[in-house]
């Protein structure tokens, strides 16, 4: 029969390097961590959602959280089965098999050649990917649009000008500055223009360009895009100002 575990840990067991609190300090937690996410052992829908049920039972001993996620605890899944000790005996029982015969067999398959292309791959043509990536973000969008190259502004001119990116047009500038917004946010621009009138005054004067405020938002898909795209029309005349 299966020893139900407690907290009651014995810590002379040899897997066992220490605890904080309750909290038990595994020393092969990293691939035990591995396993339990690889296989959601340890989503909600397998352990009920654990932070919402504490934060409603809000206890004062570690007693009580136990007794009550043993009577409240049930699975995310269609029969929402409740939880029991017995159950997650079974999800360290489906844990050790994953480990001990999916993944050591996959260890078994693994050769020298994999982890050369892998260390190659991840250096270099993963990088190149997520390059490619932050080209079609807000910044590489501008770029293209205006057909000027954009800097990133040096760090202290966020403080003094209000500026994250700059176009340099010979010896003048025009300054960048991107807010994220939220989806369906009302946008104040006369709000952020007056926030920061007095340093991209400034920044004008300096170096002759305007600032001009981007705002970015994100679509359904995850994908960041321009909001205020009439910006677009004004840094182009702004350039054609300066360079003519």
């Amino acid at each position: 029969m299966l020893q139900i575990l407690t907290i009651k840990f014995n810590m002379s067991k040899e897997y066992l390097s220490g605890s904080d609190g309750y909290n038990l300090k595994f020393k092969r937690e990293t691939l035990l961590n591995y396993g339990m996410n690889r296989w959601g052992l340890n989503k909600a829908h397998s352990v009920g959602s654990t932070s919402e049920l504490i934060r409603t039972c809000a206890p004062s001993k570690y007693e009580e959280w136990e007794h009550f996620y043993f009577t409240q605890a049930k699975q995310k899944k269609k029969d929402g089965l409740p939880i029991t000790r017995e159950y997650i005996a079974g999800l360290g029982q489906t844990l050790y098999i994953k480990l001990s015969e999916v993944v050591q067999h996959e260890l078994e398959q693994i050769t020298e050649e994999e982890c050369v292309d892998y260390a190659y791959n991840l250096v270099l043509n993963r990088t190149y990917e997520g390059y490619k990536t932050e080209i079609e973000t807000i910044y590489g969008q501008l770029e293209g649009a205006i057909g000027q190259k954009i800097e990133p502004a040096p760090d202290n001119w966020d403080r003094t000008y209000s500026v994250d990116f700059f176009v340099k047009l010979n010896d003048k500038h025009i300054g960048i500055q991107i807010k994220p917004i939220a989806s369906g946010q009302a946008l104040n621009q006369y709000q952020w223009i007056e926030m920061h009138r007095k340093n991209h005054e400034r920044f004008e004067k300096e170096f002759g360009g305007k600032v001009f405020f981007v705002f970015s938002t994100k679509s359904s898909s995850g994908t960041k895009k321009i909001y205020n795209t009439e910006v677009i029309d004004q840094i182009i005349t702004e350039i054609k100002r300066l360079t003519t």
